[in-house]
């Protein structure tokens, strides 16, 4: 098989589950109108899909394993179409949040399954070139997404948003039964269950927990008391990893530089970037008076400035590495998405355009290197363990971004009350910025020759 093909029957899982969410996003204000709850509380769909990845994907690597990496994938696809279909039939907030969750099961096996998949058939030096093959067509997901979804809730309803994904979900399934190789181990590691129900139950109600802040499904109790059942839980995996020979997660691979930094540094910059989906389309439409096709129309440039860099991601790295690139272009993201606090309905519309296209090419320059440099250092055998760690972390920090910028939002209105509708937007847009730039300090303490095997990029000590 010539290189492109796999990543390109990869893309078609990225494909769904980004166009998927972008849809989403921009159909959030029509979504509470049916439902007549606010629309910050919609944070709650968006945040259900990424917690069941969080708690599901920690299993995907042994269920691959054990079952064949194309069976797993063909089937994950199966499944993430069927919740398309619940969450199309939802009939209130809550089905919609138990539809989202079972799409994220789906979604847990096909995107981490597709990309070990790809991980295990690339040779190294050819692995930023496949990355790059990987991820163009999925980002034709949040190029489409906002302005199909604007569109279609504009003049049809919201719920044909979930629909749209089925002919690309069916194509995969086809595709990926014939061409994704099926590799299973002989003998697979065991399961380790105890880890499982520690960690994934932990993860759930700290996650459910965050998620719910505000009150906009259950109690304050209620969400007290997820949130200490969350990090009871999370401590006693803690304690049980430490005496099992082959626990859930092989932390001992954060002893791994490059790892560390892209699993780490990389959670705390998606922190940052994860509030964008909930916190862009609402300032749009609900301070700037957007229609959801005009809002679509307005985000979708942010994803034509990241497809734009993919194709120059490989000769950026290569000419100044991965260290200076992660560094300094973590700062530039931080404060592109600090200038979207000085948008105004006044504002010339191009400037919003173009710095919505800058941001997006520096988040996609950040997110290239980041998932490349990640595997830099890993073993071949080891693959599988450090791909289920770092999509778990992944999905865990996306997750904490939205409910990050949720608060943020909900807080700056809580203080500035008689402020104007786009105030506390602007101050949501500064602390994620803030937190996006903070990831630097991670990029910071690598080594100058940081991943140069993959990059290509000569370093000298001065």
């Amino acid at each position: 098989m010539r290189l492109p093909l796999l990543p390109l029957i990869v893309a078609c899982a990225l494909f769904i589950e980004n166009l998927d969410s972008t849809v989403l996003a921009t159909s959030l204000p029509a979504m509470a109108q049916d439902f007549g709850v606010a629309p910050v509380a919609l944070k709650l769909a968006l945040t259900a899909y990424l917690a069941s990845l969080a708690v599901f994907v920690p299993v995907s690597g042994w269920v691959a394993d054990r079952l064949g990496s194309r069976r797993t994938f063909v089937a994950a696809i199966g499944v993430f179409l069927l919740g398309s279909l619940a969450c199309a039939a939802a009939p209130s907030l809550p089905a919609i949040v138990a539809a989202r969750f079972l799409q994220g099961l789906g979604g847990a096996m096909m995107v981490p399954v597709g990309r070990l998949v790809l991980l295990q058939g690339t040779p190294k030096p050819e692995l930023v070139k496949a990355l790059s093959y990987l991820t163009i067509p999925a980002l034709l997901g949040p190029v489409l997404g906002p302005p199909l979804g604007g569109f279609i809730t504009t003049y049809f309803d919201w719920r044909w948003i979930f629909l749209i994904n089925l002919p690309i979900a069916a194509l995969g399934m086809v595709l990926g039964w014939r061409y994704v190789p099926e590799r299973r181990e002989a003998q697979p590691a065991p399961l380790d269950v105890r880890g499982f129900l520690y960690c994934g139950g932990g993860l759930l109600a700290l996650l459910f927990g965050v998620s719910a802040l505000g009150r906009h499904l259950v109690s304050d109790t209620v969400i007290a008391a997820s949130l200490a059942l969350g990090v009871a839980l999370l401590l006693a995996y803690l304690r049980h990893a430490r005496r099992v020979p082959q626990p859930l997660f092989d932390l001992g691979l954060l002893r791994l530089p490059t790892y560390r930094c892209g699993v780490v540094g990389g959670a705390v910059f998606r922190i940052g970037i994860g509030a964008l989906p909930l916190l862009l389309p609402l300032l749009l439409q609900l301070a700037f008076g957007f229609t959801p096709l005009a809002s679509g129309l307005t985000t979708f440039v942010s994803a034509v400035g990241a497809i734009g860099m993919k194709t120059l991601a490989t000769r950026v790295l290569r000419r100044h590495g991965f260290r200076r690139v992660l560094m300094l272009n973590a700062l530039a993201v931080g404060a592109s998405l600090a200038l979207y606090a000085l948008f105004t309905p006044q504002l010339w519309h191009g400037v919003i355009l173009a710095v919505l296209f800058f941001g997006g090419l520096l988040r996609s320059l950040q997110f290239t290197a980041l998932n490349a440099l990640t595997y830099a250092e890993v073993e071949q055998h080891e693959l599988s363990g450090a791909t289920t760690l770092a999509s778990t972390a992944q999905q865990l920090a996306a997750t904490l971004g939205i409910a990050f910028g949720s608060a943020a939002l909900e807080a700056a209105s809580a203080l500035l009350p008689h402020a104007t509708a786009a105030t506390p937007y602007a101050c949501a847009f500064v602390a994620a910025g803030v937190i996006a730039a903070l990831s630097s300090r991670w990029a910071w303490r690598l080594p100058p020759a940081a991943g140069s095997e993959l990059s290509g990029h000569r370093w000298a000590i001065q």
